[in-house]
């Protein structure tokens, strides 16, 4: 319950706070401005980065034990983020930003103890590094993955993406040496950038400025190194395959800047991102494409957890040659991806004249129009026992909802949206821990495809939809599909990859298709308002007749 109250808590905060906080800095002028060297043409909030600390944040202060190593990293964060937020504002220079940085790596070293001081076979004679080589290494890791990640958030839900499954990995690993605390945050950042990428990924209505990508950055390395070291049996390095690509990433294009005689931080448009959208690659392919190669490096490290550094050096550097030779002879040879050009445009033609009659959003909308209600619906009577506190929110929201509909209809889509973001994590988590006898092992098969037909015809809404604010399809549609699908088939059938895994993205399914819903309504919530007082009255007869 702890895992799932952690992952709500962070979810929630951040989904919450990133339209306040987004009207904020458009009020005060917290913008990214476009210029030669950005992707973006048009200023964009960079506040994102204070709701995914304070939803990070926020559920391991309230569960995690406060102990050395979550006291430390804690105080490194925020220094990390009130420096990046001062920086988003004022943009200070490299100067400040380092020396947060080592403030918050010394912090991880002597209070919290997370050092790398033993490097396993590498150095085999000496099984445990001094202070005098193991701190200015763990220094100079931590300053370095910190800024890698923070160099490689050029694209809309890059960073992110890439971190998220960092961190995925991070809490698997943890739970399996039975680590809680290093769980507990790698739910809670999971978490937060979940709700993040909800508006970050293209065309992104938020940015996470140096707030947010040096925070991910710090605490994916300092926990990766926690993890790693001490009497664990994992691979101290193994968080050379974790962060592989950013770091990669960071030292090439460095390299390259100082092979001009220019100074290594001064920013350009090298970094692999753009290499991809020079061969050709659009932004969401250019993004999804380094996805891909992201989720193969977390499949290896989850796969070869235990194999000697050697194995883990051996198969970084294969990584590593194979990336640069790659886009060194695409730049030599001005290679270009292939486009089938005949089959693009049979495919567009064909799509085109079922987008021009409605056909497709006619369809798809009609069954999550009914289909999603059903099936929200269908989960409140799943669970077997209903707690006091699902009880009263039922009853509040209810009684919210009819006071709204009465008197200020107006605002009735809010106040359902609302009530529904409140109910449906823990509604969600009670039918997958607590259901009735009746529910058997096909019956719960049945329930978990029908999140993926729904997923489906949602993309398909959002795709074909002739609105044009809202969600569309996006990379991490990916995502979704990698927690859901690829995490459970690596994982032997663990309960924590099972229920935090299949738990999120039940939840995300339901939060994307009511959003996707209410739009698509506009201002006719009549049979959703309907469907969610019927939802709510039977959490509230159950609760009782359980009693």
């Amino acid at each position: 319950m702890i895992y799932f109250s952690t992952l709500f808590i962070s979810l929630f905060v951040t989904i919450s706070l990133i339209p306040l906080f987004r009207e904020a800095a458009v009020r005060y002028g917290f913008m990214d401005m476009p210029n030669e060297r950005k992707v973006h043409r048009v200023p964009i909030p960079k506040i994102g980065g204070m709701a995914m600390a304070l939803g990070s944040l926020i559920p391991v202060l309230l569960w995690s034990v406060h102990d050395r190593l979550t006291i430390s990293l804690l105080l490194g964060s925020t220094i990390i983020v009130l420096e990046g937020f001062l920086d988003d504002i004022h943009e200070f220079g490299y100067r400040l930003k380092f020396s947060a940085q080592l403030i918050s790596a010394f912090i991880a070293i002597f209070l919290g103890g997370i050092k790398l001081s033993m490097l396993g076979v590498l150095i085999p004679w000496i099984p445990i590094l001094p202070d005098i080589v193991a701190v200015p290494l763990t220094v100079l890791v931590i300053v370095g993955v910190t800024n890698a990640i923070n160099l490689s958030d050029g694209l809309d839900g890059l960073a992110g993406g890439i971190t998220l499954l960092s961190f995925l990995c991070i809490g698997y690993l943890a739970y399996q040496t039975g680590q809680s605390e290093i769980i507990v945050f790698a739910v809670a950042v999971s978490g937060s950038i979940f709700g993040f990428l909800a508006f970050n990924t293209h065309p992104a209505s938020v940015f996470m400025g140096d707030a947010g990508s040096q925070l991910l950055g710090y605490l994916a390395i300092t926990l990766s190194i926690a993890l790693t070291q001490g009497s664990q049996p994992l691979s101290p390095i193994m968080f050379l395959i974790l962060l592989g690509f950013p770091i990669l990433d960071t030292l090439t294009v460095m390299c390259e800047r100082v092979a001009r005689g220019v100074s290594p931080f001064k920013a350009d448009k090298n970094h692999f991102h753009h290499k991809l959208m020079k061969i050709g690659f659009k932004q969401k392919e250019a993004v999804l494409c380094i996805y891909l190669i992201q989720s193969l490096l977390v499949v290896c490290a989850i796969r070869y957890r235990y194999n000697s550094e050697w194995f883990f050096i051996i198969i970084y550097s294969l990584f590593a040659g194979t990336v640069i030779s790659g886009f060194h002879i695409a730049g030599r040879t001005g290679w270009k991806i292939a486009r089938i050009d005949p089959l693009d445009k049979f495919v567009s033609a064909m799509f085109s004249v079922l987008k021009k009659n409605n056909a497709i959003i006619k369809v798809s909308f009609r069954v999550i129009e009914l289909g999603l209600p059903a099936l929200l619906i269908f989960t409140t009577c799943m669970a077997s026992e209903i707690p006091f506190y699902l009880r009263l929110l039922s009853i509040i929201s209810i009684f919210i909802i009819c006071l709204t509909w009465l008197f200020r209809k107006d605002q009735l889509s809010r106040v359902l949206r609302l009530c529904l973001y409140l109910i449906i994590p823990f509604l969600t988590y009670l039918s997958q821990n607590s259901t009735l006898t009746w529910m058997n092992e096909p019956v719960k098969n049945i329930y978990s495809i029908s999140f993926l037909v729904v997923f489906f015809f949602i993309i398909l809404t959002v795709r074909y939809t002739r609105r044009q604010k809202g969600f569309k399809t996006t990379p991490m549609d990916f995502l979704i599909l990698f927690v859901a699908l690829i995490l459970p088939s690596i994982s032997g059938g663990l309960a924590f990859t099972h229920q935090i895994g299949l738990l999120t993205v039940k939840i995300l399914i339901f939060f994307f298709g009511f959003e996707i819903l209410i739009g698509e309504l506009r201002d006719d919530m009549t049979a959703l308002g309907i469907s969610t007082l019927l939802s709510m009255l039977i959490i509230t007869v159950n609760g009782f007749s359980s009693l």
